[in-house]
């Protein structure tokens, strides 16, 4: 199985080309492709990770169908086959990992649900008592379940760290009425995908979705629920008060720091063990997401 790292489509105008995603401009369209690309504290890491972007287009696909009923969303075609001819030549390289959808306005706003506290609100948290200027209850323990999911949005940032913002500073940076929509559409899609997802055996402990402007209101755009976007726990083994096993990169990051690298220089070079056990996290994932076994 070949690995896709960088992409070019001969005759496409490249848009963009993030940390995972590779984004090119047709008509009044745009193609997406996922590579097989990982990233941890802001790199992109030397070494590919088999079928993961495949993984992660699937994943959301299947999100953005389970979801439609809350908000339109910006996909076009998610078949290969129905793509237009001059895209059906590179089959090899888009089979599984390609979408084409709709030019969307990106709010750069990340709105990030969080569900369990864990990360860097839990950081928060054992300073303030708080996550942004939401007052949280004082007896909360790592990994918690919180009384109701809270919307706790972040920058959408170019280049490193996104960076936490509250509620009110969203609401001047972006109007009161977008992000009260933000905020509602982002808790109600989080919610139904949670109930989903724990009969699934799945804990999704918080996410973060990304919406457009489009000429006929706002759609939910980019990834969605994803091992990138979001930590997933495995129900049967969650255990409050403790970090949690996870089916996201997070197996990637714990190495990282297990080595002596200092985080500012070029990373290193995964082992094929940690490869391989972070393909087969991705593969889990979508298996128990999707309730089928993944198929190349």
């Amino acid at each position: 199985m070949k690995v896709i790292g960088d992409v070019d489509i001969k005759g496409l105008e490249k848009l963009r080309s993030g940390k995972v995603r590779e984004m090119f401009s047709f008509d009044d369209r745009i193609l997406i492709v996922t590579t097989d690309r990982i990233s941890a504290f802001d790199f992109i890491l030397p070494s590919l990770i088999p079928f993961k972007g495949m993984i992660l287009n699937k994943i959301s696909v299947f999100w953005f169908n389970y979801l439609k009923g809350i908000i339109d969303n910006h996909l076009i075609e998610t078949d290969v086959k129905r793509f237009p001819k001059f895209l059906r030549k590179n089959k090899n390289i888009l089979e599984g990992r390609a979408v084409i959808v709709k030019r969307v306005k990106v709010f750069p706003i990340e709105c990030v649900v969080r569900g369990y506290i864990t990360g860097s609100g839990w950081e928060e948290y054992k300073r303030t008592g708080k996550i942004g200027d939401l007052e949280l209850p004082p007896d909360l323990i790592k990994c918690d379940r919180l009384p109701e999911a809270i919307f706790t949005p972040t920058t959408k940032e170019v280049s490193g760290h996104d960076i936490a913002i509250t509620i009110n500073k969203a609401k001047r940076i972006f109007g009161a009425e977008t992000v009260n929509f933000l905020k509602e559409k982002s808790i109600e899609l989080y919610l139904k995908a949670s109930e989903y997802a724990i009969r699934q055996g799945i804990i999704i402990a918080d996410t973060k979705f990304e919406f457009g402007a489009t000429d006929d209101g706002i759609i939910l755009a980019d990834e969605v629920l994803t091992p990138d976007s979001s930590r997933f726990w495995p129900l049967d083994e969650y255990k409050p008060g403790q970090e949690q096993k996870s089916f996201d990169k997070q197996y990637v990051r714990d190495y990282l720091l297990s080595t002596d690298w200092d985080r500012k220089s070029s990373p290193p070079v995964l082992p094929h063990d940690v490869i391989k056990k972070t393909s087969e996290k991705y593969i889990d994932a979508y298996e128990k997401i999707t309730g089928e076994k993944f198929k190349v």
